[in-house]
């Protein structure tokens, strides 16, 4: 249906105070200018984030006489609507790139919202810009390959983004079984008197004894770099001419290992899974992007298409997928290039709307939400390849904005042929593979949840909120002792909820003081706001740990004036065997045993065992810390025994190294400035 130039509202629900009133005058007060808006409710808690070429088009829309009521979705949703901020901007371009850049930063509770942690895996070519340089150190004259996964050196040369660390690794042995480059981290290549392993199974060229010249080797670096750019043809070009001149100069076992590379090129290309017939520069680099949206789930599948090489995919799972389908469903502010299907689905709105009914988005309208704010969120920090293939079309305006942010000239395709069709077909079988998997392990995981609240007669006010919060203590013989805590929520563990607590001021190996602490230390202040109103304790305290610990988390919350039936300690069973585990209460119920093949029990054991890996690997790392120093030198690429043993000397230890200036660094003997610089860098 068309948006009106001025949306009458007076046709809006009624105001039913004079807040309303107020946001309502605001609405009506805004420009038909680009910009973005944001909704917070009576709170101020952020709810959703839009972009709109029209202001007061789009925002108006929201208040029409059919959302209001609270009795929809739609209209539950504009109904916490409180207050309502806006930004106007020169373009839709601007205004697509501010909403995503606030999408991921304040993270609303209806956007659509993707969450990655992950930084991407590169193939790093060292020192590649300097690697011919005469008076360069060995090391750089002679590059290695390695995988990488970081901040961006510009001494160096990337290739990538991988979808995984798999693939990287899988590329590095290919090169090496082609192009024979080194591996060996610097350290060894300078110290290194005779040829290691994979010298002698042929995938090395020995650089570190002498065993190739630097111009020969630097000629395998460039075929190297030109194979990852997809450059196939002019390498194996290059390969043949090279050959043939050896040749022709009598050099024939020069000309001989010059026709092994290129047979074992042409095994490579063989046995390459995923060819690229398509031809055209734009095949080298491309990303398929395929969305599955079944079940209230979606799940987006990025196929990753780099030298012309397939190179793997990673399937991401977007939050809040059905609250941000009904509040930001497709309108006809998108572009006119719109399919017949879409065309329909808008019509079929337009009769909804006629009759005072709130017009559900269809698959095919969430599926384009989905792909567009998975496009707008991943490509907003890095650059994307001058190719995309998705299974649904995409606003112009969203090409237009990835253009002028990334300075490459995109282009977008829904419709392919040939092998960009078979590339993705293959993404589209992925996604539901992988979205199927999900949909069957979250109910698995709702299950367990149900049998562990009916095993201990709890009542929650949902079973999808109910919180679970475990303790665990970890030490070596007394030293770095710590606790930590796990929150298990929504079905499944909630990482970055977790917390640890280094514990002092207790006798060394006493456990029980050290809960004491703890669970002090976690629940002091979150009683008093709980009692407030302002903060939600949890619906089951675990804590790893019979009777004794369960004592002491008694006295806890005995002082704090909580309630003793949210406390159970997990007991180890006879013999310690898993499956035997008990549960033990505060408030003098009696123990029970949930079964060796009771869901419940599985469960816990889950929640209990992410608690104690959690806990050993702070204390492990704490530990560390206390006897080394926070960092170990030889870790730094660039220092060997000799170097560390004159570092060591010079400041008296590790944390005098750590103190030390880049100046006072650079002045040990074999240090130069570089490397000072890259010691600061990583103790710091």
């Amino acid at each position: 249906m068309n948006e009106s130039e001025n949306l009458p509202l007076e046709d809006a629900s009624p105001p039913v105070d004079a807040a309303r009133q107020r946001l309502l005058d605001d609405v009506s007060a805004l420009p038909s200018l680009p910009g973005v808006y944001r909704y917070f409710d009576a709170q101020g808690t952020l709810l959703y984030v839009g972009k709109a070429r029209s202001l007061k088009k789009r925002v108006s829309s929201y208040f029409q006489k059919q959302h209001g009521g609270g009795q929809t979705r739609v209209g539950h949703m504009v109904s916490k609507i409180a207050r309502l901020e806006t930004t106007v901007v020169r373009s839709e371009a601007e205004a697509l790139l501010l909403e995503n850049n606030l999408i991921k930063t304040l993270n609303p509770k209806f956007n659509i919202l993707f969450r990655d942690d992950k930084s991407y895996p590169y193939l790093k070519i060292t020192g590649a810009h300097t690697a011919e340089g005469a008076n360069a150190p060995a090391a750089l004259q002679y590059p290695r390959i390695a995988y990488y996964r970081g901040a961006v050196d510009k001494r160096h040369r990337y290739f990538g983004p991988y979808p995984s660390a798999w693939a990287v690794k899988e590329t590095i042995q290919l090169l090496q079984k082609v192009f024979r480059l080194r591996t060996c981290e610097d350290t060894v290549f300078n110290h290194r008197t005779r040829p290691c392993l994979l010298y002698q199974i042929k995938r090395c060229s020995g650089p570190c004894v002498k065993e190739i010249a630097q111009p020969d080797y630097a000629h395998d670096v460039g075929n190297a770099e030109r194979f990852l750019l997809g450059e196939v043809e002019e390498v194996m070009g290059a390969l043949q001419a090279r050959m043939l001149a050896h040749a022709e100069a009598l050099e024939f076992e020069k000309a001989a290992e010059i026709r092994n590379q290129l047979a074992a090129l042409s095994r490579v290309l063989h046995q390459q899974s995923v060819e690229n017939n398509a031809g055209g520069a734009f095949d080298k680099d491309a990303d398929v992007i395929a969305v599955v949206v079944e079940g209230g789930r979606a799940c987006v599948n990025l196929a990753m298409v780099r030298g012309g090489r397939h190179l793997g995919d990673r399937p991401y799972f977007p939050v809040h997928v059905e609250e941000a389908a009904v509040l930001g469903k497709v309108t006809d502010e998108r572009e006119a290039d719109a399919t017949t299907d879409a065309a329909a689905e808008s019509t079929e709105s337009a009769v909804s709307a006629e009759r005072g009914e709130p017009a559900e988005p269809s698959e095919a309208q969430v599926q384009i939400q989905v792909l567009e704010a998975f496009i707008g969120q991943h490509y907003l920090d890095g650059a994307p390849p001058p190719l995309l293939i998705t299974s649904q079309p995409i606003a112009k305006s969203l090409v237009e904005a990835l253009r002028e942010a990334s300075g490459v000239r995109i282009v977008a395709q829904h419709q392919p042929r040939e092998q960009r069709r078979q590339w993705l077909e293959m993404a589209l079988k992925n996604a539901r593979i992988k979205l199927a998997q999900l949909l069957a392990e979250e109910g698995s995981q709702r299950s367990r949840t149900r049998s562990l609240v009916d095993a201990l007669d709890l009542a929650p006010d949902s079973l999808d909120s109910f919180r679970i919060e475990c303790f665990d203590i970890s030490h070596t013989a007394g030293e770095a002792t710590q606790a930590s805590c796990v929150v298990f929520e929504q079905h499944k563990m909630q990482s970055a909820q977790y917390r640890r607590y280094n514990i002092a001021g207790i006798t060394p190996g006493d456990d029980y003081a050290a809960m004491r602490q703890v669970l002090t230390r976690r629940y002091g202040k979150l009683a008093e706001a709980a009692g407030k109103g302002t903060a939600r304790l949890p619906d089951l305290v675990l804590v790893d740990g019979g009777r004794g610990q369960v004592s002491m988390a008694r006295e806890v919350f005995g002082e704090l004036g909580l309630d003793l039936g949210l406390i159970a300690g997990v007991e180890k069973g006879e013999g310690r065997k898993v499956g035997l585990e008990e549960l033990v209460f505060a408030d003098g119920r009696p123990k029970i045993g949930l079964g060796r093949d009771s869901s419940a029990l599985m469960l816990v054991a889950q929640i209990r065992d992410e608690a104690h890996r959690f806990a050993i690997t702070g204390m492990r790392a704490r530990r560390a810390s206390v006897r080394t120093g926070s960092s170990k030198l030889e870790d730094i690429a660039g220092i060997g025994p000799r170097k560390r043993a004159k570092l060591l000397q010079r400041f008296g230890g590790v944390r005098g190294v750590a103190n030390a200036s880049v100046d006072d660094l650079a002045g040990v003997e074999g240090v130069s400035r570089e490397l000072a610089e890259e010691i600061y860098r990583v103790l710091h």
